[in-house]
């Protein structure tokens, strides 16, 4: 074999490695991104559970939470602290899934869900007024899509209105 024949096949083979190496990295990438994706939507979800777990456990905590989403003016001082707590938990959840799904760790169908249900509970007088008067912020990114979910929700709004009349039956 001549040695131009011998370079040119020494270059067709490193070419073949490096996309063989550069598949593999997409790959591994991939399975990377997966994986966090997984592991982000499951503290996303523990956190929310945690909420949910203690309101269905403790009927005074539920009965505040019931309460001040209505009308947070209907609870004492000491209450809405309470409110505000699970609110807290529950909005710093949803910054965090937001967050992650802006970074591309939070698979997108599932950030889609959570964004209807948090423009669903902004919608409630009570978490607009929490909202409202929460002293300390998120991050302006999250609190932007927060405040245009007040002024167009994402919600169906049928869907919202079955919710009431199941409530009230």
């Amino acid at each position: 074999m001549d040695p131009g024949t011998l370079q040119a096949f020494s270059v067709v083979v490193a070419v073949l490695a490096v996309v063989v190496a550069m598949v593999n990295l997409a790959s591994q990438v991939r399975r990377h991104t997966q994986s966090l994706q997984s592991q982000n939507y499951a503290k996303a979800l523990d956190r929310l559970a945690a909420v949910q777990s203690h309101l269905s456990l403790n009927a005074a905590a539920s009965q505040i939470f019931s309460r001040g989403v209505r009308d947070a003016g209907s609870l004492t001082p000491e209450e809405r602290i309470q409110f505000s707590w699970i609110f807290y938990e529950m909005f710093g959840t949803f910054e965090f899934m937001f967050d992650e799904a802006r970074r591309g760790t939070l698979p997108p169908h599932v950030w889609d869900r959570w964004a209807v249900t948090l423009s669903w509970w902004i919608s409630m007088p009570g978490v607009q007024a929490w909202w409202s008067a929460r002293p300390t912020p998120f991050n302006p990114r999250f609190s932007d899509f927060v405040e245009a979910c007040i002024k167009k929700p994402l919600f169906d709004s049928d869907a919202a209105e079955r919710w009431r009349r199941f409530l009230a039956s």
